[in-house]
């Protein structure tokens, strides 16, 4: 076993977060919404406050916040008008909210592979699941940086359908100038406790679309009730929910937001002294950055190059954690894997929403229809969980020398 050195859990909060939340907590208002179409529809000063920073910071027009980012997911899909049984393609690599935000409105999820490189959603795997039955894709900017949208929205512009990207690994990360989350129909990001900026929980959904916004809005506070005098016609999916951010958490996300960009600086140096050590270890392919992009690093994804090392990932893993680095994980979610997809089993015990007329019967989840992510999880791919850590210089000397000294050890084809 090696020596384990102290690593310090990423903890952002600080004496400006207290500052807000005691005034929230003095003007006694920890929530302003009602479900009333009227002013405090849109929430309290604080809500408004930090939907208002995240519309400058990301260049939107609207900024719509939500109690969790799987809430937001759910009001995006929603909002777009999605029927029952229509499809919707979607990533196996990410959290399973992405697909159940589609499950929830009894839609059904089409898994399509992905970029062995970037670990995001392919556009050829996408065109090839295509059917006539497909409203949308969501896509996932995994780890830290976007997926291909330019292909993904021309390919949408082809088939007359909407995009969502689920941006939550990576605020702040750009594609071409522009930040990943703002580049399609709709996107968002988690303020989840283990995100780079956090409420502990809440989600921002970002659209430049005025008739998005606004359902997503109605969506999330009981569009029901408002529909009639906000003179809303179109009725589909105006189901409401409670999805409001409490004031309490805005004021932190106010915050939090003026905390993004040093936190990516840091991180952005960080990687570049780490990589500076493992770039040079044989077989050990470090993460890729389409030249198009920049990364976050929500986590930092690895893979082996098995044509030149024969160790095993599982076992070249449990070397580096036996000397000490923390947080490496060989497993991430294929999630067309899941019993709920294996078995088509969601709401129910009879197979619904699979069981609608006009859903397709030969849609599968059984394994080998996304093969790539399937051999990454099953052979090379493993990762650190680096958003979990504030790094030291001799945090980060630590992990290098760990994977140099078990890099010596493993058994290199010359």
């Amino acid at each position: 076993m090696g020596v384990h050195l102290e690593f310090k859990k990423h903890n952002p909060i600080g004496e400006e977060e207290k500052a807000l939340v005691n005034q929230v907590l003095d003007s006694g208002k920890l929530s302003q919404f009602v479900a009333e179409w009227g002013p405090d529809f849109l929430g309290g000063n604080f809500v408004r406050k930090l939907e208002s920073d995240f519309q400058d910071f990301f260049s939107v027009k609207h900024a719509i916040s939500y109690n969790s980012w799987t809430s937001g997911l759910i009001a995006a899909v929603g909002a777009i008008g999605i029927e029952p049984g229509d499809e919707v393609i979607v990533t196996p690599w990410t959290m399973s909210a992405s697909a159940m935000a589609i499950l929830h409105w009894n839609a059904i999820p089409v898994f399509a592979d992905i970029d062995e490189r970037t670990f995001c959603i392919d556009p050829e795997s996408v065109l090839s699941k295509i059917t006539e039955r497909t409203k949308a894709i969501l896509s996932v900017d995994v780890m830290g940086q976007s997926a291909n949208t330019e292909k993904l929205m021309e390919i949408a512009e082809k088939y007359g359908l909407k995009v969502i990207s689920d941006t939550a690994q990576a605020p702040g990360a750009m594609r071409n100038g522009k930040f990943a989350g703002t580049l399609t129909h709709m996107g968002g990001y988690s303020l989840n406790y283990h995100k780079h900026i956090h409420t502990g929980e809440g989600g921002i959904l970002v659209t430049n679309d005025d008739d998005l916004a606004l359902r997503a809005r109605m969506i999330r506070n009981h569009a029901e009730s408002i529909v009639g005098d906000a003179k809303v016609s179109n009725l589909s999916n105006m189901v409401g929910f409670n999805f409001r951010m409490t004031e309490i958490e805005a004021a932190i996300g106010v915050a939090q937001l003026k905390k993004l960009k040093p936190i990516l600086k840091i991180r952005e140096s960080d990687i570049k002294y780490l990589e500076s050590r493992l770039s040079k270890l044989p077989g050990l392919l470090l993460p890729y950055v389409d030249q198009n992009n920049t990364h976050v690093y929500y986590t930092y994804g690895m893979r082996v190059n098995l044509n030149i090392i024969k160790n095993s990932k599982h076992e070249i893993v449990e070397k580096l954690t036996n000397k000490g680095v923390p947080n490496l994980a060989t497993k991430f979610p294929n999630l067309h894997l899941l019993p709920i997809f294996q078995e088509k089993i969601a709401f129910g015990n009879k197979g619904f929403p699979w069981t609608l007329p006009g859903v397709r019967k030969e849609i599968s989840y059984k394994k080998g229809i996304c093969p790539v992510s399937e051999n990454l999880v099953d052979n090379t791919f493993f990762q650190f969980y680096i958003n979990d850590f504030d790094l030291s210089l001799e945090n980060l000397d630590f992990i290098a020398r760990c994977f140099e000294e078990v890099w010596s050890t493993l058994d290199i084809r010359q």
